[in-house]
């Protein structure tokens, strides 16, 4: 009983501190982040601190995404797409062990989620691919439903790094090549999202014959 508490209480300590300390720091702030990191945009290091935060803020089930608005103004489409791909795959990762010692509130409400019930049904790459080139879709529920379930790393990382690269290089290319009125619904034009939705259907149709066919044989 006093385990647990503890455990939950190191939990809550854990995300409210590194919420607050990002927030001082305005690394919860795109806009002023991005004014920063122009500065030093010619600089090697940048590209490793880029992915740290991210790596810190998806491991805490916080909105690392957002660093998308952060690399794609800055760097070209490929080098902004390693930048998120390196980010929230290690970040996934860390995520994936840290789901552990989450409290049973937690476990509870992810169990609860769509992601973690398909998880429970199929764990296979094609779905967490599937998951993950969704649009909008919450990287963190695929992070820490795959933890709690214990997905095979071997799917986790591969359907994360493809995934993850292939939504990242389509927003960035658009943001990249945008003029300087880029904003959120560039993003939500048809033209771009609806390839990663037929492409997430097409990878979740073919999931779903092959289950119905193993099924019945």
């Amino acid at each position: 009983m006093i385990q647990s508490y503890i455990k939950e209480l190191t939990i809550v300590v854990l995300l409210v501190t590194t919420g607050i300390l990002l927030e001082i720091a305005g690394f919860l702030d795109a806009e002023k982040m991005l004014n920063i990191a122009r500065d030093y945009a010619d600089n090697w290091w940048l590209i490793l601190v880029l992915i740290l935060l991210q790596i810190i803020m998806f491991t805490f089930a916080l909105a690392g995404s957002f660093f998308l608005w952060i690399a794609a103004p800055l760097y070209p489409p490929a080098m902004a797409t390693f930048i998120l791909a390196a980010g929230a795959t290690l970040g996934g990762v860390t995520a994936y062990l840290f789901s552990k010692r989450l409290t049973d509130d937690w476990i509870e409400r992810i169990e609860n989620s769509h992601a973690y019930k398909l998880l429970h049904k199929q764990d296979n790459f094609f779905v967490l691919f599937a998951l993950r080139v969704f649009p909008a879709f919450p990287h963190s529920l695929i992070n820490y439903s795959s933890g709690i379930l214990n997905i095979k790393l071997s799917h986790f990382i591969p359907a994360a790094i493809l995934g993850i690269s292939i939504k990242s290089y389509i927003y960035s290319n658009v943001i990249y090549n945008a003029t300087t009125s880029a904003s959120v619904e560039d993003l939500f034009d048809i033209s771009t999202y609806g390839p990663l939705i037929l492409l997430s259907a097409i990878t979740l149709i073919g999931v779903l014959i092959k289950y119905r066919i193993n099924k019945g044989a």
